[in-house]
């Protein structure tokens, strides 16, 4: 981000990332949303709401790290995780997750997107029955594996006990050194438990920002949507 401000402390229209995520968050009346900080902790716990609790995540050694620092703040059942950096997502877009999972009957459903040019992604690999059988890494993938435009948006129903389990027991043997939540995915497949995937229709709201640039972008959509509602507003007036 070329700044030393955390990433979800950037605004967008004038509001910090993160606090459109966890708007987002509640729309699925979560019982308990808790917070995973990292470096500069100290400057985004204060802009936290007060409902939610906080996770310290000493390292950043990956995604499944993140959800294991976690682990004492985390209620049996199901666990939906998203990612900090994606102010677009939607109440809506959330509640259609949570629908498609509990009408799938998996154990996990990933939400997923199609993507023209899906360069940086986890791909989505599926069996011959559509179930998910795996995420891969962009950097791990396959020339095969690349050649796949659906991909991991970042953001999961997991079965909370099972995906600690698994990531207490996995390793970081991969590109990147990290523990990644993606082999919560290939751990429960290999336990027998069906993964189901839920294509987002609109790709734009579960994009993450991880430049100026794609912050600039973001904003740009984020003014678009605003406006649309105001009009919205006006008409219903």
């Amino acid at each position: 981000m070329r700044s030393e401000l955390p990433k979800v402390l950037h605004t967008v229209c004038g509001r910090p990332m993160l606090l459109y995520v966890l708007e987002a968050a509640r729309a699925v009346e979560p019982e308990r949303i808790a917070v995973v900080l990292g470096h500069g902790h100290e400057f985004v716990r204060p802009r936290l709401p007060s409902d939610c609790v906080v996770a310290l995540q000493d390292r950043q050694l990956g995604t499944g790290h993140a959800v294991l620092a976690a682990a004492d703040q985390i209620l049996p059942g199901p666990l939906l995780v998203l990612p900090g950096d994606t102010p677009l997502v939607t109440g809506e877009a959330l509640r259609a997750l949570v629908r498609d999972h509990a009408s799938s009957g998996s154990a996990a459903t990933v939400l997923t997107m199609e993507l023209d040019d899906p360069t940086g992604y986890g791909r989505i690999v599926r069996d011959a029955e559509g179930w998910v059988l795996r995420i891969v890494e962009h950097r791990d993938a396959t020339p095969e594996e690349l050649a796949i435009h659906e991909v991991n948006s970042g953001m999961y129903i997991l079965p909370a006990a099972e995906a600690l389990e698994i990531l207490h027991g996995v390793g970081s043997d991969n590109d990147q050194q990290e523990v990644y939540l993606t082999d919560v995915i290939a751990g429960l497949r290999t336990r027998g438990a069906k993964v189901a995937a839920s294509k987002v229709a609109d790709p734009a709201l579960v994009l993450g920002v991880n430049s100026q640039e794609e912050l600039a972008g973001v904003e740009r959509l984020m003014s678009g949507r605003c406006e649309g509602e105001k009009e919205t507003d006006i008409r219903q007036q």
